[in-house]
């Protein structure tokens, strides 16, 4: 099981790393808070001092077509917001 599937970069999320030194990964749906810190930790080298974790459910849609109602949904997803230790930092650019 992958916990850390990607960071997100997002011009609110980029403003945070810079303010506010915390960042924002897309993370798997049964990861813990525990899981995450030592994922991010592991991969990134860095000291993890809080995290925040935001769930969002699946958006549900309808189409109405030729054929009748289509009904459908997109996957739910979690974020993790991670806040890093002052004098740390994750640079996302470095090995591109």
């Amino acid at each position: 099981m992958s916990i850390l599937i990607k960071p997100i970069i997002t011009e609110k999320a980029t403003l945070a790393s810079e303010r506010d030194n915390r960042y924002t990964f897309l993370v798997n749906t049964k990861a813990n808070k525990i899981e995450i810190k030592k994922a991010v930790e592991a991969a990134y080298g860095v000291t993890v001092d809080k995290v925040r974790t935001l769930n969002y459910g699946p958006e549900r849609k309808m189409r109405y077509t030729k054929t009748g109602i289509q009904k459908g949904k997109t996957i739910a997803t979690k974020k993790a917001v991670v806040q890093v230790a002052d004098g740390n930092t994750i640079d996302f650019y470095n090995n591109l």
